[in-house]
């Protein structure tokens, strides 16, 4: 083989590694790029992520302190309705034990019951304008007897 021959393949194949060197330093610049493009990307993400972890647990907080809220209103709320049933019932209880004096009293003196109205009874006209207890007369009673 002639001299020249050997320089013209030597040329070549340094050609060929300088070719594929620089190739291969391009390629590995361009995905470097694309690794930086893509890291940057995810630290984006990641923030974006952080921030909605974080909008999440507030509301997660506030939602934990409105049902806290709620349930003391309800707590409050049963608390108020068992004072006023215990109140009902003892509204119910003294109106009763009213019913059985003021019948107590008719019974007494039946005549002087028809003009006055009681206070939870709205069939009854009472006609007195004072309900007594025996043991009480009033003065218009007094009157009356003498």
């Amino acid at each position: 083989m002639d001299s020249n021959a050997v320089v013209w393949i030597v040329v070549a194949v340094v050609a060929i590694v300088v070719i594929a060197f620089v190739a291969w330093t391009i390629r590995n610049s361009r995905r470097r790029a694309e690794a930086e493009r893509l890291r940057g990307e995810i630290g984006h993400r990641t923030e974006h992520l952080e921030k909605r972890a974080a909008v999440a647990a507030e509301t997660e907080a506030r939602a934990r302190a409105a049902k806290a809220e709620a349930e003391a209103k309800a707590a409050e709320a049963a608390r108020l309705e068992n004072t006023a049933r215990s109140h009902r019932e003892e509204v119910d209880t003294t109106r009763e034990e009213l019913d059985a004096h003021r019948e107590r009293v008719d019974k007494l003196d039946p005549k002087g019951s028809t003009a006055e109205h009681a206070p939870g009874k709205a069939d009854e006209v009472r006609t007195d304008t004072a309900t007594t207890m025996p043991q009480q007369p009033t003065a218009s009673h007094e009157r009356h007897r003498s």
